[in-house]
């Protein structure tokens, strides 16, 4: 017989698409979609069981259907919809990470676990190495929002492998992903008309493709390929980085620079308006930045993404339509006052 998957947070989109994707796999028996709220997507030949991951009843789940491998994919930045505030997703971040790993561990079917975790735990500050490894540490732990949370919740991760050193862990620590069903807090201030950016400063950032993103989540669910090991934490990012202005020209939004207290407060204007929410760590990254190793990515895990970070950006542009300064229009009006000036002159 083959394997039970169970899966957490297949309520958002790149959770349901995950589902779908691993039902193809021809050792996964069954999976099980797990989330405190029906999902609006199809979930495939799937059963979806709703239920709260910070409630004990996740434990019956585990041993009802006899559950081989968990794939913790609620640990996320933003509230779903409806689904509450802040508040509420960092409760089941780290108050459901906690009761699920408890669970987990008193499960005896469980054999694999996989998390996917975030590159915030870095943290972005002034100091930063120019690219972070797998080991290397902060030089400022974050002190709040996301950032924390992941941090707390590969603590959780450290702990049930401790306890539970028969069951292999793999943590992914992913760049900010981008796709064309992206539903970051990244890929909403992309889709801002005018990107406000911090004066002084033009970040280094990565991306990473959601299909690269559900593809290297399958390699870390399924049984390791000859000469890899999909156990252990890895950074996951595709080639190449990108300069925010760099990224603003190719998605032909005009950058608007501001004095960091004027940003924060423009995060605060747009947050009561609905639009979109700026958080402190957000804000910290578009400062600073955050650029991070994928040796082991390749080397370990075996996985080489298909798209580079300046694809993941074409392709989430590509699904956004031109902005207000499309890229092909701007270099089409430079030739134009080009070609009128005198020889020699340049515009």
């Amino acid at each position: 017989m083959g394997k039970v998957v169970l899966v957490t947070g297949v309520a958002r989109r790149l959770g349901g698409r995950f589902v779908r994707r691993i039902q193809r796999e021809p050792d996964v028996e069954r999976v099980i979609g797990v989330d405190a709220v029906p999902p609006e997507h199809h979930l495939g030949g799937a059963d979806f069981v709703r239920a709260d991951i910070r409630h004990p009843t996740i434990g019956k789940l585990l041993a009802e259907y006899g559950v081989h491998t968990v794939v913790h994919m609620d640990i996320n930045g933003t509230p779903l919809g409806a689904r509450g505030n802040r508040a509420s997703v960092k409760e089941t971040n780290v108050i459901g990470t906690m009761q699920l790993f408890g669970a987990c561990q008193k499960a005896p079917s469980v054999q694999r676990l996989v998390v996917k975790s975030s590159t915030n735990v870095y943290g972005s500050a002034p100091r930063d190495p120019a690219v972070f490894s797998e080991t290397t540490p902060p030089k400022s732990l974050p002190s709040g929002g996301f950032a924390k949370d992941t941090v707390e919740v590969e603590g959780y991760v450290r702990g049930f492998a401790r306890r539970r050193p028969d069951v292999a862990v793999c943590v992914l620590r992913f760049a900010n992903i981008l796709g064309p069903c992206a539903d970051s807090p990244l890929a909403e201030y992309f889709a801002l008309p005018v990107l406000p950016t911090v004066i002084g400063y033009d970040p280094r950032l990565q991306f990473v493709h959601e299909k690269d993103a559900i593809e290297v989540l399958r390699i870390a669910a399924s049984e390791p390929r000859r000469s890899t090991l999909n156990s252990g934490t890895f950074n996951i990012a595709g080639d190449g980085v990108l300069l925010l202005s760099q990224a603003a020209r190719r998605l032909g939004r005009p950058t608007l620079p501001l004095l960091l207290p004027t940003l924060r407060w423009a995060r605060t204007a747009l947050r009561s308006l609905g639009i979109t929410d700026f958080s402190p760590e957000q804000i910290r990254l578009l400062t600073h930045g955050r650029v991070v190793a994928t040796t082991q990515m390749r080397e370990t895990l075996g996985f080489e993404p298909e798209h580079t970070t300046a694809g993941a950006l074409a392709d989430y542009a590509h699904s956004r339509g031109p902005g207000l300064l499309p890229p092909e229009t701007l270099a089409r009006s430079i030739d134009r006052l080009a070609a009128l000036l005198p020889a020699g002159a340049q515009p």
